[in-house]
Parts: C-alpha cells; structure tokens; sequence
C-alpha cells in the first residue's frame, strides 16, 4: 500500500477517535458513555502493541510462556478486586490522582517519596512508550513497503508525526480541568471503543489464517507437530522453566496493580464500586478471548514464513503473503488502536504525576499568582500538556536511538521489572501500619539500583558497546557478582533473574528499615488511616495535628487556586457538615485535612501540604499522642457502631410493636362489630319468635294454614338461634381444647360426598356447579368426621355464598401429599382481598369483599374450621397463588399407616 494513502488512513482514523472522544465528553452523564461495560473495557488498555503484537512473537520462539503475561492479572482479579475496594475508598476520599500521589499520601505525604515513585514510573513507563511507536513504526513500514525514515530526518518519518498527533490528543482531553481526580469520560469511551476494536480486528485475523489459510486447527497443529522445535514450543523442558513461569506470572500479577494507566482507569476514572461486580468476570473473559487464536497464528506463521520474518509481525505478515491487503490494514489499525489507548492513558497518568510530585513541588510552587486563581489554572495545564509532549517525544528520541535488534516482549519486560519495584511500598503499607516512608523510599531505590545492575546495565553493554566480559566473568571477575547469575543463582532467564533479586532485596530492606526506624507522627497517623478502614469513616476526624491556624490564611491559599466561588461553597459544605459556625477564626485538624484534600487534585498531595504549612503553625506531636487519638478515635467508632446497632434494634422493635398495636386495635374493632352482629343475629330471631308467639296467643280464630305458617316461622328462628348458640359454645370448647375428638377411620371420598350432598340443593337453587375430583384409591384416615365434615360445609357454604349465580364453578380436588391427604376447593368468585389473607381465619373477622353488606352468618365458619383442623394436626389456609377466585386447601394427616 502506498505509503500516503496508509497516512490518510491514520489520520482519518484518528480523527474518528476523536470526534467519538468529543461527542463522549459532551454526553458524559448518559448511559452509553457512563455504564460498567465501559469502565471494564477501559481496562483493557493492558493490551496495548505488545500483547498485540508481542504475544504472538513470543508464542513462535518460546511457546506457552506468552501466556504468563495474562495468567497474572487472571490470577490477581479476585484479589485485584478485593484490593481496589480499598484502595478506591481511600483514594475518592483523599482526592488521590495518581499512584504516585496515593504512595507518597500513605507515608505523611512524603514530597521525595512521591518524586521517586514518579522516577520510577517514568523510566518504566518511557520505554514502554517507546515499544509502541516502535510497532507503530516497523508495522508501517511493513504494510507500505517503504522505510520509515529512509531519509535520517525525523521531520520526514512519519511515526513523528504520530507521536505528535498523540500527544495533541492526550493533551487537549486530559488537560481540560486543573482537578487530576476528575473524569476524562472521552478518553475512557474512546479507550474502551479501541478496545472494542482491537479484539475484534484481532479475532479476524485469527480466524483468517486458522481457517481461511490453513484448514482449521487440527490442520495446523498437524503440521506444526512435525517441526523440531514443537515439544520446546508445548511444554517445559525442566524444572528451571517452570520457576521461570512461576515468576513471570508473579511479575503479571504485580503489573496489573503498579503499572500508572492500570492505576488510572481502574481507581482514577472508577465512578462507582458496583463496576467491579462486572469487571471481576468480564476482564478475564476479554483476556481469554484476545488469546485464542495467538498460538495459531504463532504457527501458522512458522510453517509459512519461517524464520525470515519477525515472529512478532505474523499477524500483519500473513495476510500480506495472500495478497489481503484490506485485512493487513484492519488488522493495521486494531495494532494502531493498542498503541493509542496505551500512549495516552499513560502519558496521562504520568504528566499528572511530573506536574503533581515533581515540577511543581520542586522548584515551581512559589511561580504560582496570590491572587489570580484563573492564570493558577492556565499554568498547571500548561505544565502537564508540556509534560505530555515531553513524554511522547522522550519516548521517540528513545527509539529512534535505541532502536536495536529487541522484540517487543523483551522491552515489555524491562518495564515490568522496574514498575514493580512500587510492589513492597504499596502493598505491604496498605495492609501494615508499621512500614515508614524512610524504609518505601530505601527499598524502592535499593530494588531500582538491583535492577539497574542485574538487567538494565548487562543489557546497555551487551547492546550498544557489545562488550559480554561483565555478563560472563562479572565485575573483576568475581564470579558470584555476575549480573545474569548473581550469588550463583543461574536457573533463571534475565529478566525472572532481575525480578527475584530486586523484589528480594527491596522487601528485605523495607522491613529492616521499618522494624528499625519508627515514621513520625504524620506517617504513623496516615498508616493507621490506610490499614484500618473503619478510620475513613471519620475522614477528617482521624486526621492528627497540633498547632495554631486561621480560616483567613487558609482561605488566602484556596482562593489561590480554586478561586473564590468554589473556596467559598467548599468551605459553606464543610461548616454545614461539621455543624460548625461560618464565623470561626481559628482551624482545626479538621479544617487542616480538608483543605489539603481539596488542593490535592490541582497540585498533588505533597504540593498541598506545602502550601497549607506556609500558613500555619504546627507543633510536633509524639508518637505517644498519635496512638492515644487514633484510639479515641477508635473508641468512637465502636461506639458509634453499638448506638447505632441499638437504634436500629429499637427501631425494628417499635415497627413490631406498632404493628402489633394496629393489629390489636383491628382485632378489637372487629370484635366490636362481631359483637354488634351476634347481638343482632340473636336478638332477631328472639324478637320474631316472641311475635308470632304473641299473634297465636291474641288470634284465636286464626285459619288452621296460617297458624301453621306462624308456627314453621318460630321453628325456624329457634333453629337459627339453636345453631348461633351451638357456634358460639363450638367456638369456646375448641379454643380451649375441653373438646375432645371422636377420631376414628373413615374415607374421606365418603365424607366429601356427603358435605356435597349436605349443600347441593341450594347450589341447585342457585345454577351453581360442583366438580369432585378424586383419585381411583379410598383415602383412609383417622378423623372425627362429624367435624371434618361441619369443616367442609363451612369451606364450601362459604364458596356458594360468594360464586355468581347461573355461571358459579366450584371444584374439589383431593389427593395424597406426603404424609398427608390434601383436599382443595376452589371457587370462580370474587376472591380474597390481600389484606383480608391475613385475617380470614379469626375469630371476629368477616370479609369486606362480599355480594352484600352483613350477610348471613357470623364469621364463625373459618375460626372454627381452622380450630377442628388444627385440632386434628393438619392445615388449613387460603392460598395466595390463585388468581381468580378463592382456593382453601386443608391437609390431614395420613394416620391410618
């Protein structure tokens, strides 16, 4: 492809990142651009040129061990997740911006601390940045067949020109706002998209040469099962590659916690701790994705370039070799996409940490304006768009000077080796509050200088003055100093070599030097603060300081830099917070730890603390003080914690009483009613008895077939006030269990049949239909069945009572459940009110939801059915799965086994 045609592409491609990186950043509270999916994306800028690129090379000349570089952040999510929890709490709280910021922060906000780590971090990260323009580079010239810099001018090699891009890129949307700790929503979505991006590109390639170029992988593992060097490729060969694993994989681990961007995307631009339900697999998941096709277009590429080409171009080679020039450039494109998400989000974390722990801080602090927080703002960007722009060029300058003979894995490698020397100072501080910032800072360079000489200088000899004598002999010839097999340790590759030792010597020295030397009162203060989570709860409360400080000076100083608005609505939140009056001239520790929190994210932790010392007096405090504080403090949390458990205790108990008591009240109300209707339904009766009693007594010449009407009336209400007394006492015997049962065998198909026959006359009457439904085998169990059966009457009068007339279906269905034998009756009437499931079954209780407003009968039926069932060890209710109509099922137990 010619060569300005490919550089159309790129920065039409560009562009179209950029327009999505603008249009996210205007819709940055919608749920395309701000969801989980995003954020867990974004984390998949771990994947830049060198897994792209990388793993591939790496698969082809030593076989599985590509693998470690995934397996570790595998391996850690889990742990990864659990950790971030943390370490994303403490950070949102003390407005962390970078990991430098969040390791310095946890040793007293020591300022050289936080310089050594952005050292640190820069000399890790540069030749990682380095690595991707180098793809960038030979990837170019790859698919235009024209070398990149022919020329020996770096004004007509293009990679400048993208480098320039890049930066341009990273500076205008992550530069907008002076606050580091804020969301850069375009980046994240444009990031994520890439990710998007690249996967699928990748995926296409992969299955291009697994089943377009060869005939699926059975095919190519045929094949490639036939070459000298596939056993080397497939397993391990000895005990010292499997140690050599085990510390790549140890060195992945760490990475994925250390490295800045990973810290960036995952803590920085972390809006909410629900993204990791959904990070926690989906990460993973994308790993395992990415990698399925890497060994086979590894060895699809051996068995069709050889050993002619760079193992680590197999994927852009392949469809170059088939004349697939459209693929070469997709596949172009998802290595360029790498590239870019890992360029910017890197450069981002890192001009954020050179401005926040290194230029500022040192030496630019006192350029700041007392009074023009608007130019304040201007020059903090400035300084970071420079840094960018430093870094990316740092970078180019790095590779085209150094632009030897190294594969992309190799120079990954290196990078990790020296990231990973944060390891001790952030893990174990996190977790112990003993480690001191005099002991992260001698670890972290003692780690840094073993690196230097058991990697980073054989390396510099070997490469550029190819001088082997060091690497061999060692220097003056001490044999135990050798770089690549120090002590006499030589099972291990280079760079597993320089991980052990320097991780070895670093933990060591950082636990000596804490065990030794006790941190000041500020290190100790924020220790405790890290390790025990239950201090953030207090946030500026577990803040430690002594001294004497105004609220004037202090605002002087946040008025610099955040201006006067936002100074005074930060200030209105924290006197609201702490109920504190806005009036008040003196400071305290409080006031001393918001503010710094508050100039952390424009100027960085150490930065801050500068300033706010400037204008206050602080005195020492003793160890002695700190420990008592942070155990007060303690003590109030505890405290806090049992108040709050007995509030909420009496709180569920005064909803249960209240509860109780509305019940009651309800229960007394519909006994008052239960009453009122007893009294009627006994009185009526009564009274129309008395009546006709008195009409036969005064009518003496009263026809023959009216008296016997008279006297069929006055049976009937003795009846009627016969079965009401009978209930009544029914009720009372039951209750208080004077009644005993005549429980005897009988068939229960029998006893239904006569409940049936009891009420079908006036089912008849009414064009109401009854089903029985019953199985081929006699029921046979012990019960009383008079009761049984005033049990069944009562269920289905109930039924009849509330069916329609002319179109009323009621069902019976009985059958053996279990141990018991469960009979269901069920209606197609108005149903039971949900709140009246609960009630149905008391003593006073009648429906609101029936066919007329007092209906015949005194809500008898179902207490005294629920007390004749009860009484023969069985259940009755109502069941609250029926939609239409009303279900009662009544259970009995099986006795008659």
């Amino acid at each position: 492809m010619n060569s300005y045609v490919l550089i159309f592409i790129i920065i039409g491609y560009l562009l179209l990142l950029f327009g999505i990186a603008y249009w996210a950043e205007k819709k940055a509270k919608r749920s395309w651009v701000n969801n989980p999916y995003v954020y867990t994306l974004s984390l998949a800028v771990y994947c830049s040129a060198w897994t792209y690129y990388g793993s591939v090379g790496i698969a082809a000349t030593s076989g599985v061990s590509f693998l470690t570089t995934y397996l570790g952040p595998v391996i850690a999510f889990p742990v990864w997740i659990v950790v971030l929890k943390k370490i994303i709490k403490i950070s949102k709280q003390h407005k962390v911006s970078s990991i430098a910021d969040f390791i310095s922060l946890r040793y007293g906000n020591d300022r050289f601390l936080g310089a050594l780590v952005t050292i640190i971090c820069v000399l890790g990260v540069l030749p990682y940045i380095s690595l991707q323009l180098k793809a960038v580079s030979e990837t170019f010239e790859i698919i235009s067949n024209d070398p990149v810099n022919s020329s020996g001018t770096i004004f007509e090699d293009s990679t400048f020109y993208i480098a320039v891009l890049l930066a341009v890129f990273a500076a205008f949307f992550g530069t907008r706002t002076t606050d580091a700790t804020r969301r850069r929503q375009g980046i994240v979505f444009s990031v994520a998209v890439e990710s998007v991006i690249k996967l699928i590109f990748f995926l296409g390639v992969g299955g291009y040469v697994t089943y377009f170029l060869f005939d699926g992988t059975i095919d190519i593992y045929n094949q490639i099962s036939v070459a000298e060097d596939f056993e080397s490729l497939t397993t391990f060969d000895s005990l010292e590659s499997g140690i050599n694993w085990y510390f790549m994989i140890a060195l992945s681990f760490l990475a994925i916690f250390l490295l800045p961007r990973q810290f960036h995307v995952s803590v920085i631009e972390n809006t909410t701790k629900k993204d990791l339900k959904n990070a926690i697999w989906m990460f993973p998941l994308y790993l395992l994705v990415f990698n399925v096709f890497v060994v086979f277009i590894a060895w699809g590429g051996k068995l069709r370039l050889g050993d002619i080409a760079n193992p680590d171009y197999y994927s852009l080679l392949l469809p170059l070799q088939s004349g697939d020039v459209f693929l070469a450039t997709l596949v172009f494109l998802g290595g360029f996409s790498a590239v870019i998400s890992m360029v910017v989000v890197s450069t981002l974390a890192l001009s954020t940490m050179l401005s926040n722990n290194l230029i500022i801080p040192y030496g630019f602090l006192d350029k700041f304006s007392k009074s023009r927080p608007e130019r304040n703002a201007n020059y903090i960007k400035n300084i970071r768009r420079i840094a960018i722009l430093c870094l990316i060029l740092g970078a180019y300058f790095f590779y085209i000077n150094f632009n030897i003979e190294l594969s992309l894995f190799s120079i990954g490698q290196l990078s990790f080796v020296v990231i990973a020397q944060l390891g001790p100072s952030f893990f174990i501080g996190l977790f112990w509050n003993r480690g001191s910032s005099i002991a992260a800072k001698m670890g972290i360079i003692t780690g840094a200088l073993v690196t230097g000489y058991t990697l980073v200088l054989p390396f510099v000899l070997d490469t550029i003055f190819g001088n082997m004598n060091f690497i061999v002999y060692g220097p003056f010839e001490i044999e135990l100093l050798r770089p690549y097999a120090l002590f006499g340790i030589d099972i291990l590759n280079p760079v597993t070599h320089a991980f052990f030792w320097s991780m070895f010597s670093n933990v060591i020295v950082y636990l000596s030097v804490s065990l030794s030397f006790k941190g000041n009162y500020r290190e100790r203060n924020y220790g405790e603060m890290f390790v025990d989570s239950n201090y953030n709860s207090l946030q500026e409360n577990a803040f430690v300081w002594k001294g004497e400080a105004y609220v004037s000076d202090i605002r002087k100083v946040l008025n610099r830099f955040l201006g006067e608005e936002r100074t005074a609505r930060a200030l209105d939140l924290f006197y609201l917070k702490y109920d504190l009056p806005k009036n008040a001239e003196a400071a305290d520790a409080r006031l001393i730890n918001f503010s710094e929190k508050l100039l952390t994210g424009s100027i960085g932790s150490a930065s801050s603390r500068i300033l706010i010392s400037s204008v206050v007096k602080e005195q020492p405090v003793t160890l002695v003080e700190v420990l008592e504080i942070l155990e007060e403090n303690k003590k109030t949390i505890s405290t806090n914690k049992f108040l709050k458990q007995k509030s909420d205790e009496l709180t569920q108990l005064t909803d249960e009483l209240k509860e109780v008591n509305e019940e009651l009240t309800l229960h007394d109300k519909l006994k008052d009613e239960f009453l009122d209707t007893v009294a009627h339904e006994l009185k009526t009766p009564i009274t129309s008895i008395r009546a006709a009693s008195e009409v036969l007594l005064d009518s003496q010449d009263m026809p023959d077939e009216l008296r016997i009407q008279f006297l069929d009336n006055i049976v009937y209400d003795s009846e009627r006030l016969t079965k009401l007394i009978h209930d009544i006492l029914d009720l009372e015997k039951l209750g208080s269990g004077r009644e005993i049962l005549d429980k005897k065998e009988n068939n229960l198909n029998l006893t239904i049949e006569k409940a049936i026959l009891g009420v079908r006359a006036i089912a008849e009457k009414k064009n109401i239909k009854i089903t029985n439904t019953k199985p081929s085998d006699a029921l046979v169990a012990k019960y009383d069945e008079d009761r049984i059966l005033q049990v069944l009457t009562n269920v289905l009068s109930n039924a009849i009572k509330f069916v329609d007339e002319k179109n009323g279906i009621i069902k019976i269905v009985s059958k053996k459940w279990k141990d018991y034998i469960r009979i269901s009756i069920e209606d197609n009437g108005k149903g039971i009110l949900i709140e009246d499931m609960k009630h149905i079954f008391d003593k006073f209780y009648q429906s609101k939801n029936q066919n007329v407003k007092k209906p015949a009968g005194s809500g008898f039926g179902l207490a005294i059915s629920k007390q004749i069932i009860e009484g023969h060890n069985g259940k009755i209710w109502a069941d609250k799965s029926c939609k239409t109509g009303a279900r009662f099922i009544i259970e009995i137990p099986d006795e008659h086994k």
